[in-house]
C-alpha cells in the first residue's frame, strides 16, 4: 500500500522531496529534483545558506544562478531550519558532510543528527536516501537504526536506500544532472523506489545494485582508486627528480598508450572534500574485520607528505641560488585545492602555505576565487599578479593551475618559478623549476 502510493507520487510528480543539507552536494541536487518538476524542501542548520536560498541567491560553483533563481521564483524550491518540516515530504535525501575527527576516525555525527531528525518527524511511507559517502553499513545501522527506534520497518512503511554522490567540482562535462548514479536500497522495493525517483530527476544512467553496503564500497572504490594512482604519480614525481627525468614527460608518452593507462599526475598533496577523506572510512571500517589496508594507508601517506615534500624542493632550489628559505619572499600562485574552483577545502596549497610560514617566509599569495585568505586569526591579502609583485619576490610557486594565469607572463617577469602543476609546460626557461 505505502509503497504503490510512494511510486504514484514519483510518477505523477506530486511527492514532495527534502534534501537535508545545502552544501556542495545538497544544492545541486535540490535544484536538479526542482527543475524536474518537484516540489523541494531544502534543510539546514546554517541560517545564512537558507536565507539565500530562498532569496534565489546561489553560492555553489556547480549551481546555474539562473536555474536556482528560476525554481526559488516558481515556488518549487524553498528551505527552511526547522526540520518538523520533513513531516510534509515524501522523500528525504541525506547530503550532509562526513569528515574525519583529529584521529583520522570517521565523524558520522552529521548523519547521525540527520536521521534522528528525519526519524523524529517523518510520516509512514516515505523514501530516506542516504547521499553523503561513508564507510559500508553506514546507511542501515546509522540512519535505518534511528528509523527503526522511531518504529518503521524498511521495506513496509519505510524505505531506506544509499546513492553515492559523484561530484566533481568544476567539471564542465558531467555535472549532477548527467552523471550516472548508483543505488542500493535495503530491500528490493526499496531500490525500486529509490531508482524511480532518480530516473525522473537525473538524465545519467541508473545503475542498481543488490544493497546499500555494495553501493557505499563503490563509491569509497572510486575515490580509493584516485588516491592511489595520485599517489603512484606523486611517488613517480620523487623518483624521477632524484634520476633527472622530467615526470610530466614521461606522464605525457605513457598516456599515449591506447589500453591499460590512464593518466594520473603529481602535486603538492590531495585536496577536496572526497579524496583525501574517503580511503580512511575504508580503513577504519577494515579492521573491524581483522584486515590491515596496507596499500591504501601507504598511499594516503604518500600524499600527506607531498606539501612537506614540496617546501623541501623549494628550499633547496633557493639554496642553490644562495637563498635561504627563511629570508625568501615567495609569491604563491593559486591557494584551491583544484584549478578554476573556489573550493579551499583540504587544499594542499594552504598546507604548503601553512609550512612556509612556519619557516619564517615572507609571502604574498594569489587566488582568482579569494580576496583573502583566513590564517588563524589574521587574514592573508591577496596580491595582483603583475610584473612588479612577481620581479619582487624571489620565487613564483604555481600550486593551483588556475586557468586564467598566463604562463609566459609569469616566465618573463619572475625571477624563479617553482611549478607543481605544470602550469608552463612547453616553456625551456631555465627560471623554471617543475616538481
Amino acid at each position: 500500500m505505502y509503497a504503490e502510493n510512494l511510486m504514484k507520487k514519483i510518477q505523477d510528480r506530486s511527492a514532495v522531496l527534502g534534501v537535508v543539507g545545502l552544501g556542495y552536494v545538497g544544492l545541486p541536487l535540490a535544484v536538479e529534483k526542482a527543475r524536474a518538476g518537484y516540489r523541494v524542501v531544502g534543510f539546514d542548520i546554517q541560517p545564512s545558506r537558507v536565507s539565500r536560498v530562498n532569496a534565489g541567491v546561489n553560492y555553489i560553483g556547480d549551481v546555474v544562478d539562473r536555474d536556482l533563481a528560476e525554481m526559488v521564483r516558481m515556488g518549487r524550491l524553498t528551505a527552511e531550519c526547522d526540520f518538523s518540516g520533513i513531516s510534509r515530504c515524501d522523500c528525504a535525501a541525506i547530503c550532509v558532510p562526513t569528515p574525519l575527527d583529529r584521529y583520522a576516525q570517521p565523524d558520522i555525527s552529521y548523519v547521525k543528527n540527520s536521521a534522528e531528525q528525519i526519524a523524529r518527524h517523518l510520516r509512514p511511507g516515505c523514501l530516506v536516501v542516504l547521499e553523503s559517502t561513508s564507510y559500508p553499513g553506514t546507511t542501515e545501522e546509522v540512519v535505518y537504526g534511528e528509523l527503526r527506534k522511531a518504529g518503521f520497518e524498511a521495506g513496509k512503511d519505510v524505505f531506506v536506500a544509499f546513492s553515492p554522490e559523484r561530484v566533481d567540482p568544476g567539471n564542465r562535462v558531467y555535472s549532477t544532472r548527467n552523471t550516472p548514479k548508483v543505488v542500493g536500497g535495503l530491500t528490493p522495493r526499496c531500490t525500486r523506489l529509490a531508482a524511480a525517483l532518480y530516473s525522473r530527476v537525473l538524465e545519467g544512467e541508473i545503475h542498481t545494485v543488490s544493497s546499500p553496503k555494495v553501493a557505499e564500497m563503490e563509491k569509497i572504490l572510486e575515490n580509493t582508486f584516485r588516491s592511489i594512482n595520485i599517489a603512484l604519480a606523486n611517488e613517480m614525481a620523487i623518483l624521477c627528480d632524484r634520476m633527472g627525468i622530467p615526470v610530466w614527460e614521461v606522464i605525457d608518452a605513457a598516456r599515449t598508450k591506447p589500453y591499460g593507462f590512464m593518466a594520473f599526475y603529481p602535486g603538492p598533496g590531495l585536496g577536496g572534500h572526497c579524496i583525501p577523506v574517503d580511503p580512511y572510512y575504508l580503513t577504519w571500517k577494515a579492521r573491524e574485520y581483522g584486515y590491515h589496508t596496507r596499500l591504501i594507508e601507504l598511499a594516503g601517506e604518500i600524499n600527506s607528505a607531498m606539501p612537506e615534500y614540496v617546501v623541501g624542493r623549494i628550499a633547496a632550489v633557493l639554496n642553490q641560488k644562495g637563498k635561504s628559505l627563511s629570508a625568501a619572499r615567495l609569491f604563491l600562485l593559486g591557494l584551491t585545492f583544484k584549478a578554476d574552483i573556489d573550493d579551499l577545502r583540504e587544499s594542499p596549497a594552504l598546507k604548503v602555505l601553512g609550512l612556509l610560514e612556519e619557516r619564517g617566509c615572507e609571502i604574498l599569495a594569489h587566488d582568482p576565487f579569494h580576496r583573502e585568505i583566513a590564517r588563524g586569526e589574521k587574514t592573508l591579502p591577496i596580491t595582483p599578479v603583475t610584473p612588479e609583485a612577481l620581479s619582487g619576490c624571489d620565487m613564483a610557486v604555481v600550486l593551483t593551475a588556475h586557468s586564467c594565469y598566463d604562463p609566459v607572463m609569469i616566465e618573463r617577469h619572475a625571477n624563479l618559478i617553482f611549478d607543481t602543476r605544470n602550469l608552463t609546460k612547453g616553456l625551456t626557461s631555465p627560471k623554471i623549476v617543475r616538481l
